[in-house]
Parts: C-alpha cells; structure tokens; sequence
C-alpha cells in the first residue's frame, strides 16, 4: 500500500522550459548584481566560500575574488552543474524575483488538483530535486496553481546525494519513515527511476512532452490524473 508520494519537479510537476528557459537565464542574469549587493551577508558568505572551496582556494589565502566566483558560477549555470553552492545561490536569487513578483512558476494543470486528492487520502507528499530545498519551497508557494505548499511534509535535494543513486532514496525512506515499498517515487528520468527501484521503492515514469519511455518496463503515465495509487 502506497503511504507517501515522492516526486520530481523538473519535467515531471512542471515544465523542462520553464527552468531552463526562464529561472536559469533569470538567476544568471540577476547573479552579478545580487552577489555583489549580498557578499557580506553570512548565508550568500557561506555558499561564495564554498565554491572557493571547490576550486581549491579560499578568501584567507588570497583565493579566488567574487568577480572570479560570479564567472565560475555562470560557467556552472550553463554546464547545469548539480552544485550544492550554485543551487543554494540560485534559490536566494530566485527568491528575490517571486517576491518582486517577476517570477511566477509554471506547473501542470493536472498536478495541483491529484495532489491535493492524495493529500486528503492521507497520502504524505514529499518533493526529490536537484534545485535546492529553499528553491523547492519558493517554487511551490509562487506557482500558477497557488501556495501548495502546504500539500507536502517535507523536501529533499542534493544534500540527501545524487537522484540516481540507489542510496539517495535508503536515505529518504528513513527519514520519511515508511518501508520503501510504500512509497511511490515519480519521474520523468529512467535513471532516477532505476536508483529508487534499486532502493526498494514503487516507481511510475511521468511522459511530459518530449520524454521517452523508460525501457524497463516501468508504469508509464502521460500526466497525473492517470496515476492510480491503487496499481502499485
């Protein structure tokens, strides 16, 4: 019996373009500005020296300058490196432009309306993204469908590891408490999907436009509303 939902949010609960079309070029283009205005504040701090730390220097040693973290951090933003620090930045940055109102995030119209269903069943929805669990909950409260945030108990990104290791989803299981098998993992992504199958997890690929069918035989639906907790 299926007791919690996890999902992808990246072209499973909202659009690929959506991301790479809007947030990404939206947080690259505000980097500089926000970087330089932010430096000194002990969270923006905290992320600047840890991508010093990835390149092997730090600000005591006369390491890499902002300017020089600003250039590593746009290289990043277009290699979509899955870097703690850069998803962490990207979500302070993103942040500053809900609140501004200048972003509004793009979700399926099935989505909102299955989840709050599952949710009066009972069911615990949480939410596996490489974006970072700051960005997941401001993603979610300044959607086109409204604040659901309220619809999940919990987050997790890539500080729980990578989404296609098999370790990953043992970690997430343990903190959501329930045996694997009772949780249903949704993606768009045969492989995320072959580390929560390896993990013990119930899985269904999401086919949003432009996917392809996994090749493992997996269950396959095109959107929400076809996702039949009752079949896993």
């Amino acid at each position: 019996m299926i007791r919690a939902i996890v999902t992808d949010v990246e072209g499973t609960t909202s659009s690929l373009s959506f991301v790479r079309d809007t947030l990404f070029p939206y947080a690259k283009a505000h980097l500089a500005d926000e970087l330089r205005a932010n430096a000194g504040k002990s969270e923006w701090r905290a992320q600047i020296e840890a991508v010093r730390a990835e390149l092997g220097r730090s600000e005591s040693d006369n390491g890499a300058g902002l300017e020089e973290v600003i250039e590593t951090l746009k290289g990043w933003i277009d290699a979509d490196r899955k870097a703690t620090p850069l998803k962490t930045l990207q979500g302070l940055i993103w942040e500053a432009g809900y609140r501004r109102g200048e972003l509004r995030a793009h979700i399926y119209p099935d989505v909102a309306d299955v989840m709050q269903a599952w949710h009066a069943q009972g069911i615990a929805l949480y939410c596996y993204s490489s974006g970072s669990i700051h960005a997941q909950r401001l993603f979610f409260g300044h959607c086109e469908a409204g604040d659901l945030t309220g619809l999940f108990s919990g987050y997790f990104d890539t500080t729980t590891g990578p989404k296609q290791a098999a370790a990953s989803y043992t970690t997430i299981a343990s903190e959501i408490g329930f045996p694997p098998a009772d949780i249903l993992f949704l993606s768009d992504i045969e492989a995320e999907l072959d580390g929560a199958i390896e993990a013990g997890f119930a899985v269904c690929q999401v086919l949003r436009e432009g996917v392809t069918a996994n090749t493992r035989g997996y269950a396959a639906v095109p959107d929400f509303e076809h996702i039949d907790i009752n079949d896993f």
